[in-house]
């Protein structure tokens, strides 16, 4: 039997598939054309992105409504990196069962995690109330840090401010970025992406001390130094740790292009 909470996400997890985890696509528009992302497989140059119409999460929630679930939690990226959370709650306030939405404040495993958190707490046959905290309380714990080869793709999507782009561009540095109060901010100027990666892995280490933690390295068509890094922190960690490493998808793609490379930290004590 199903768990009487489900949860829902959208694509921008970026989670293999979770036993009762509903997953609501997030749209990439090239031209005159719209995919679900995962479909995608176009030039991220020239794409956007756009969130689900409310009437997908409708969809879904009805569905999990008609499967016998009683309630859902519905947890979705960054409030201002995207209007999908707000889709969400457009089609909670008419849905079949109550909805808790949760705003994660992050993308990419910085939803992943609190999802997985939110999952976990769901199977144990938890309240609507105590999986939705859940999901919180994993998603103000968790920090991601990561590395571009260049902030003009951030600049284009309005991800980040032309100043920093400009600045970035003219003295050639390697920018270490973070997600801090659900928006992305320029953290670090490296002068090389050697030394950027290296300082990339330092900030993990030290983010994760010697609790137990999950740690997620993502990136996008970089496998090798994904891999290569992942490696890194698994010998540098000095608490138990728990890695993982997850390719992104086009969502994050057409705003950060090519080689970017993520570390997400998500305590698990």
């Amino acid at each position: 039997m199903p768990p009487a909470v489900a949860v829902v996400t959208d694509s921008t997890a970026y989670l293999p598939e979770v036993s009762g985890v509903a997953v609501v696509p997030v749209q990439v528009i090239s031209g005159d054309q719209s995919w679900d992302e995962p479909e995608f497989a176009g030039n991220f140059a020239t794409a956007t992105t756009s969130r689900p119409a409310p009437e997908r999460f409708a969809s879904c929630y009805a569905a999990l409504a008609a499967q016998g679930a009683a309630s859902a939690v519905s947890i979705h990226l960054s409030g201002d990196l995207s209007g999908t959370v707000e889709s969400a709650r457009t089609a909670a306030r008419e849905a079949p069962l109550p909805v808790t939405v949760v705003d994660s404040r992050s993308i990419g495993m910085g939803v992943g995690f609190p999802v997985l958190a939110a999952a976990r707490a769901a199977e144990a046959g938890e309240s609507l109330e105590s999986v939705a905290a859940a999901a919180s309380r994993c998603a103000a714990r968790t920090r991601t840090f990561f590395y571009v080869d260049t902030l003009d793709h951030m600049r284009r999507g309005g991800r980040i401010g032309a100043a920093a782009s400009l600045l970035g561009s003219a003295l050639m540095i390697k920018p270490l970025l973070h997600l801090t109060d659900g928006r992305i901010a320029l953290l670090e100027k490296v002068r090389t992406s050697a030394r950027a990666l290296t300082r990339l892995e330092d900030l993990a280490v030290e983010e994760a001390g010697d609790e137990p933690v999950e740690i997620a390295v993502q990136h996008l068509a970089a496998p090798d130094r994904a891999e290569s890094l992942a490696a890194n922190l698994a010998k540098r960690v000095r608490g138990p740790v728990g890695i993982r490493v997850v390719e992104v998808g086009a969502v994050i793609g057409v705003h950060v292009g090519p080689g970017m490379l993520g570390i997400t930290i998500s305590p698990t004590s």
